[in-house]
C-alpha cells in the first residue's frame, strides 16, 4: 500500500495536493479532519477547532495508540483498494503519533507551509466552497492563536503537536501563491523527483 500522510498549517495546501493526487495519481483521498467533523455532527457539536481537537484525543486514548486516526483510514482504503492503484493520501496528520504510524506503514509524510496572511486570506475566501462558512468565521488574531494551540503539546500524547509532526515530515513544499493550478504542477513535479510517486 502506497500511504501519502499531508501536514501543514491551516490553509497551506493539503487538500489541494490530495486533490492533484486523486487526479492525476488515482489515488485515494481521506481527510481526517472530515472524519472528526463527521463525528462531531454526530454527537450534536459544532465542528469547531476545539471540538475536533478533543474528539481525536479522545480516540487516541480509548485505542491506546497515538495513530489510531492512520489505522481507521487504512482499514477504509483497504476495503475499495483495486479502485485506487495510486495509493492513499491521509490529510491532517496533527498528532507525531499518526506520522510514525505512516511511516510504520512505509509511507511518506509531507509537510506544507505558506505565509499566515496569504493562508488565512484563502480560508476566508475558500470558506464557502468548502462548506465551512461558519467554522471559518473568524478573525486573522483567531486563527492565528487556534493554529498555536495546534502545534504544541497542551497536555497528554494525544493532544495535537503539529510541530512535532513538522520534525518527522519527509519532505516539505512551500505554496505563498495564489494560482491553485501551477501549485498543483510544483507539488506534482516536486513529488516525482523525489520518488514519492
Amino acid at each position: 500500500m502506497k500511504i501519502i500522510g499531508l501536514s501543514g498549517t491551516n490553509g497551506s495546501g493539503k487538500d489541494t495536493i490530495a486533490h492533484m493526487l486523486v487526479e492525476r495519481h488515482e489515488f485515494l483521498f481521506i481527510s481526517g479532519s472530515d472524519m472528526l467533523r463527521q463525528e462531531a455532527r454526530a454527537r450534536g457539536e459544532e465542528p469547531t477547532r476545539k471540538v475536533l481537537r478533543t474528539i481525536s484525543a479522545e480516540w487516541r486514548r480509548e485505542a491506546g495508540h497515538m495513530g489510531v486516526l492512520i489505522d481507521k483510514v487504512a482499514a477504509q482504503y483497504k476495503e475499495v483498494e483495486g479502485q485506487y492503484p495510486g495509493g492513499l493520501v491521509i490529510a491532517s496528520i496533527r498528532n507525531p503519533g499518526e506520522a510514525d504510524r505512516i511511516h510504520e506503514l512505509g509511507g511518506v509524510v509531507i509537510w506544507t507551509d505558506a505565509d499566515p496572511k496569504v493562508r488565512y486570506n484563502r480560508i476566508q475566501t475558500h470558506a464557502a466552497e468548502r462548506n465551512r462558512t461558519e467554522e471559518d468565521n473568524k478573525t486573522f488574531e483567531q486563527f492565528i492563536a487556534e493554529e498555536q494551540a495546534e502545534m504544541t503539546t497542551t497536555g497528554d500524547a494525544a493532544t495535537l503537536n503539529m510541530s512535532a509532526v513538522k520534525e518527522r515530515a519527509d519532505l516539505t513544499i512551500a505554496n505563498d501563491g495564489n494560482d491553485i493550478e501551477a501549485f498543483k504542477d510544483y507539488a506534482d513535479k516536486v513529488l516525482v523527483e523525489q520518488g514519492v510517486i
